[in-house]
């Protein structure tokens, strides 16, 4: 009966025409993005930020479901509703992050794997009593000269698969992401080994240590040339780059596979996004987990303003509903992003 309830809660994550919200940005991150528009980086402007987003009209259109973090998860609206029973009110499922930051890895002092191992268990149970239906875990992977090492992917992978494991069994479905980072000199086919490299660890790992494909969701980078690198590569170039790496790689068995959209612009992400839905064939259902590329032109339009609320909320609206026709490679320029 749980995996039925895994498979299902998957499922409706990566639903036809639909994507998830990644608003699981650390207090620091967000801190950062509140600083660039001098937003008052308070508990309270955080929780206001996360309600204006959760309250725009028609997003359920779009959006299947919110990764929120701890804070964000036991935090109320205005109207003195948590945020997890307000977005199940509307159709879209409440998730949270329950990685705890990064340490550095031992022997490679320039990697990092990630922590939250400890006491998991039990927090899974409370957020799953809060209203949770799914989770996520992140680790970082980073290219340069002789990174990544496979000692640090092994370890980090290794750590996420008994995540993994730990979250089928509190029957909560978890996201595994391990993100190649952007930052770089690298050209695109250095990318696209890292993915391919990393992904066949991370399920390598997972069907190690016993979790089920079939009750999990893949949140993956594109294939994209290092930012620094000079490398130029068309929206059809990454989509084809990216797919070629996920089906080197990737179980057809997975439930489905979810985009970040980390250093990319809003335009970028949108067009890489409907070119890689336009691709036949592929064995899983593929959407996007944006994060940046929804709230940037929001937070843009909001800098912390009660009376922008209804401008910044529009623009989200558009943002959602352009990024869900993407998803299903219906996106054209005619679209308002």
């Amino acid at each position: 009966m749980k995996n039925n309830t895994l498979r299902e809660v998957a499922a409706g994550l990566v639903s036809k025409g639909k994507g998830i919200l990644a608003a699981d940005e650390s207090e620091g991150t967000c801190g950062k993005r509140f600083d660039k528009y001098g937003i008052a980086k308070t508990l309270e402007t955080r929780r206001v930020w996360r309600e204006l987003l959760f309250t725009t009209p028609e997003i359920e259109s779009g959006l299947s479901g919110v990764i929120l973090v701890d804070e964000t998860i036991r935090q109320k609206a205005g109207d003195g509703r948590p945020f997890a029973e307000l977005l199940a009110a509307r159709g879209i499922a409440p998730g949270i992050k329950v990685d705890q930051k990064t340490e550095a890895f031992v022997g490679s002092p320039e990697e990092e794997v990630t922590k939250g191992l400890e006491g998991l268990r039990e927090r899974l149970f409370e957020y799953a009593k809060m209203g949770a239906k799914f989770t996520k875990w992140r680790a970082v992977i980073r290219i340069g000269q002789g990174l990544p090492t496979k000692e640090c992917i092994r370890e980090n992978t290794k750590r996420m698969a008994e995540y993994a494991h730990v979250a089928q069994e509190a029957g909560l479905m978890p996201i595994v992401e391990p993100e190649v980072l952007l930052d770089g000199t690298h050209n695109m086919s250095r990318c696209e080994e890292v993915i391919r490299e990393t992904l066949t660890e991370t399920f390598s790992a997972i069907r190690e240590i016993g979790a089920r494909f079939d009750c999990l969701i893949l949140k993956s980078s594109m294939v994209l040339p290092g930012k620094d690198s000079g490398e130029k590569a068309t929206a059809k170039q990454i989509a084809e780059a990216t797919v070629r790496a996920l089906k080197a790689s990737v179980p057809k068995e997975v439930a489905g596979i979810v985009f970040l959209s980390g250093g990319l612009t809003p335009v970028q992400a949108t067009e890489n996004l409907n070119e890689i839905a336009k691709i036949p064939n592929k064995p899983w259902p593929l959407t996007f987990s944006y994060s940046r590329a929804l709230q940037e032109p929001v937070m843009k339009a909001w800098i912390g303003k009660d009376e922008n609320v209804k401008a910044a909320q529009d623009i989200f609206r558009k943002r959602v509903l352009a990024t869900a026709a993407a998803s299903e490679g219906k996106w054209t320029p005619k679209i308002e992003l």
